[in-house]
């Protein structure tokens, strides 16, 4: 973590004031003053303030349902942020994990963590996300067998040189699908479908890794530490 940030999570100090400090030689990191805020601090390392020991606030690990018309940002923009559904403190130290379009409902993933998001997100992980999608045209049996064996062997997607990497389609009606990724590029779902020649027209998140979407649309509740610990011990 940067040394700026290690100071805004162990004090009510904002980023200008922590790198104000920094500057001014106010901090030391194993006995060593320093006067970078970039400078990277792990959790072994000491680091004082005025010669006060700090120690990093928990990190926080939240799952939310997202409903549709708002964005994955930490302010309102031209929709209203996902955010305001969420009365904790410092949301702003808060960022999202993978996410979703305006119009897209369902499992959000909320940390402070970035180490773990980032094992959650790397596609090389493998970590499952897995969507229910409602679709414009009906397919057959025969026809869903056909795009599914499309998407397991990979896709290329319009202005991209790389084939996604395999998928899983499972059939549930005639205009319905659950599929399965492990990446998340822009727009991807509803692009992979475009390219058989089909449209989403509703997309809904409903399980990341092992993690099954169990609260209510605008609800969230933190995650146990079996099911944060879930991602940091596998890839799927």
């Amino acid at each position: 973590m940067r040394l700026d940030k290690f100071l805004c999570k162990s004090t009510a100090l904002c980023k200008q004031e922590a790198i104000q400090s920094i500057h001014a030689e106010d901090v030391t990191v194993n006995g060593v003053v320093v006067t970078d805020a970039s400078t990277q601090v792990h959790e072994n390392n000491t680091v004082l303030l005025n010669g006060e020991r700090l120690k990093a606030r928990d990190f926080r690990y939240i799952l939310m349902h997202k409903p549709a018309g708002t964005v994955c940002s930490n302010v309102d923009e031209v929709y209203p942020s996902l955010f305001r559904y969420l009365n904790v403190d410092k949301v702003s130290e808060l960022h999202i994990v993978g996410r979703l379009d305006v119009d897209t409902t369902g499992l959000v993933l909320v940390t402070d963590d970035g180490r773990w998001s980032f094992d959650i997100t790397r596609p090389s992980n493998g970590c499952q996300k897995v969507y229910r999608v409602q679709l414009s045209r009906p397919m057959s049996s025969e026809s869903a067998q056909v795009v599914a064996d499309t998407f397991l062997k990979g896709i290329l997607l319009q202005g991209e040189a790389k084939l996604t990497l395999p998928a899983t389609m499972e059939q549930i009606a005639p205009h319905e699908v659950r599929l399965t990724i492990t990446e998340g590029r822009f727009h991807q779902v509803k692009r992979m479908f475009a390219a058989v020649g089909n449209r989403v027209v509703s997309l809904h998140r409903e399980q990341i890794g092992n993690l099954r979407l169990d609260v209510v649309t605008e609800q969230w509740r933190y995650l146990t530490l079996k099911e944060v610990e879930s991602f940091r011990n596998h890839s799927n």
